[in-house]
């Protein structure tokens, strides 16, 4: 998640401001309410705009590295490597966006919509989609993969909806995020990436870390090491942790 949300609702007051103090959304806005041709969107999106999508892409990406992953031998981990390795990459797209809109002195609320969507892809579903590849498989494994993606995606709903109500610094940015921020995540990637080079994956030397409780049942057995995701997402969600913004 990056500081695009404060720019779009810090300090200024956006709805009784216009002009060049606005940030450009009151022209953004106008662009994309206008009928004017098939691609006019495009023309209402600002360059920070463009480097959001850029981390839905490496998100998107991810994703299909690790399908790619799950339709080849299981010890070719070339593609596993890359999904994981693409997140981080989206990571400082999310990171930049901001940094560029503040240099260019332009927000948007459309860009704080896109920064929400990229993260989701990028940092809820595409780690969700490498722990399926990388063994996470049973009926119950990815039901709480699921309640992951989805604990990521109300997350960042609510703090679309609330980021304008959290306290703020002299500068107008929040002075904390309430629950873990999506990007967090990574952290579990990180622990992925080791499981990997360990072989603790299915068709690996050891198999997936911790092994599989209930194996052959008839409910397919669960694997211990999903409850990091399903721990992670309710730190996501929580409103009692608050960790400081830089």
């Amino acid at each position: 998640m990056s500081l695009r949300s404060s720019i779009a609702n810090g300090g200024v007051d956006k709805s009784t401001s216009s002009g060049p103090s606005d940030g450009g959304q009151e022209k953004q806005k106008k662009l994309l309410a206008a009928d004017a041709g098939h691609f006019s969107m495009i023309k209402a999106l600002h360059l920070a705009d463009l480097i959001t999508e850029l981390n839905g892409f490496c998100g998107f990406m991810s994703v299909l590295s690790s399908m790619r992953y799950c339709l080849g031998p299981p010890q070719s981990y070339g593609s596993m490597w890359l999904a994981l390795a693409l997140m981080p990459f989206g990571l400082f797209f999310d990171f930049m966006d901001g940094k560029v809109a503040r240099w260019r002195k332009k927000s948007s609320l459309m860009g704080q919509e896109l920064d929400s969507l990229a993260d989701l892809v990028s940092f809820g579903v595409a780690p969700a989609a490498s722990a399926f590849a990388l063994g996470l498989r049973t009926p119950l494994d990815t039901l709480l993969l699921a309640f992951f993606v989805l604990c990521a995606l109300t997350r960042l709903a609510r703090f679309n909806v609330t980021v304008s109500a959290l306290p703020k610094d002299s500068t107008g940015k929040s002075r904390y995020f309430e629950g873990f921020p999506t990007p967090t995540s990574l952290s579990i990637v990180g622990g992925m990436a080791w499981c990997l080079s360990m072989g603790y994956v299915e068709g690996g030397a050891d198999g997936v870390l911790g092994g599989c409780w209930g194996e052959g049942s008839l409910w397919g057995g669960v694997h211990p090491v999903v409850g990091v995701f399903v721990g992670w997402g309710f730190a996501m969600v929580s409103r009692t942790i608050h960790i400081p913004k830089p």
